[in-house]
């Protein structure tokens, strides 16, 4: 396992390095590095660490939440309130619309079948979208108009969103029927994730002024470890009530460092924040390359032209969604052209998701699993390298 380890990091960085050297976004390097050292091509990854791979990519996630919800401003937040709830679900709900109509077409699927994979298909990646939504924050680009806060709230909620129905749609495939209670945990979800997690982040922000107020002030570094040590415990909190009630553990974690954000003194925020950033640098390396590890390359001989066409079809219904959401705000063009980039990745979900109807035995288990990697292989590099040249030239940079 520990060569294993060190292959991701050395390997992994140096295709970072190569790919940033000849304007490349870097996860290109760590994508590429994890399928040629994946169990599909080289098969250089000792299985011990291929086995604990979805919780490594959670714990890489949930640092770089903890690292937004340091970094979000609420009150900007609320200046677009209604367009980030929009981009929640409304270009989800297209895509998966696209999906149905043209897979059929496309590929020759049953509805049915076409509709489970747009559930697979129309989560947008955190992993891709929340770090360089993070590093426009920082940078201070489309901050004016609360541009990278309303894109990270959108996709935060996106996922849950296509991942309950992604769970409705996979037992109607399995002849059960939809229940209502699968969408109404939707809400109940989003819900309950942000006030347990905000729950949790009034309890830390007491203790750590207590602390600080008597005298025995905890250091920054402990800190950094007892919010992530919460974090890991409210993320678990989901499939832990698996079955007995809904809980976002992403949106639990986001909202317990926002919470804290905004309660604890500045200073120690952007302390953390910095902190935080630091951690990204490793985990950033381990959640890329074992997405790429998940990648199974050899299915996407198997879906074609035809997919590849599908694929880019539906990203273009998928972007009049994103689009619909903006009108009526005060974005130019230019800036919602970027939000619409922002929307392209697809990667995290995909890759965990992308082989659960072929675990089920389900006819169509093949064809969405082929997709499902085509998809990454297209959008994940293509998304990444759009907003990496665009940002600079479509957002206002807000000085001072």
């Amino acid at each position: 396992m520990l060569t294993s380890l060190a292959l991701i990091f050395l390997v992994g960085l140096t295709m970072a390095g190569i790919c940033s050297k000849i304007k490349l976004p870097r996860i290109i390097g760590m994508l590429v590095t994890g399928i040629v050292l994946g169990p599909y091509v080289l098969n250089f990854l000792d299985s011990k660490i291929l086995g604990i791979s979805s919780e490594l990519r959670s714990l890489a996630l949930i640092i770089i939440l903890i690292k937004a919800g340091l970094s979000l401003n609420i009150a900007d937040l609320k200046k677009v309130g209604r367009p980030a709830l929009m981009m929640s679900f409304v270009p989800a709900c297209f895509e998966i619309l696209g999906y149905t109509l043209l897979a059929p077409l496309f590929l020759g699927v049953t509805r049915g079948e076409a509709a489970l994979m747009g559930s697979v298909l129309a989560a947008v990646s955190p992993a891709v979208v929340v770090p360089r939504m993070v590093k426009l924050m920082d940078e201070k680009y489309g901050t004016e108009k609360s541009i990278p806060q309303m894109i990270l709230a959108g996709a935060s909620l996106d996922d849950v969103f296509v991942i309950v129905l992604f769970s409705t749609f996979c037992g109607m495939a399995q002849g059960g029927e939809a229940s209502l209670m699968n969408f109404v945990n939707i809400p109940v979800s989003i819900a309950l994730g942000i006030l347990v997690g905000a729950l949790f982040g009034v309890i830390l922000t007491g203790i750590f002024e207590f602390a600080h107020n008597s005298g025995n002030s905890i250091r920054n570094s402990l800190k950094v470890i007892i919010i992530l040590g919460v974090s890991l415990v409210l993320y678990s909190l989901e499939k832990g009530l698996d079955g007995i009630i809904a809980i976002s553990g992403l949106l639990a974690v986001m909202g317990m460092s926002t919470v804290i954000n905004m309660k604890c003194r500045k200073d120690m925020t952007a302390d953390l924040s910095v902190k935080y950033g630091k951690l990204w640098l490793a985990a950033e390396v381990i959640l890329f390359v074992l997405v790429g590890a998940a990648v199974d390359i050899r299915y996407t001989m198997q879906a074609g032209l035809s997919a590849i066409a599908l694929i880019l079809t539906v990203l273009v219904i998928r972007s009049i969604g994103v689009w619909l959401c903006l009108l009526g705000t005060a974005l130019n063009t230019k800036e919602r052209i970027f939000c619409v980039i922002s929307y392209l990745p697809k990667a995290t979900v995909q890759a965990a998701i992308g082989s659960v109807p072929l675990s089920l035995g389900l006819g169509c288990g093949n064809i969405i699993l082929s997709v499902a990697v085509l998809a990454i292989l297209i959008t994940a590099p293509l998304g990444a390298f759009g907003m990496d040249s665009t940002y600079r030239k479509f957002l206002k940079h807000e000085t001072g």
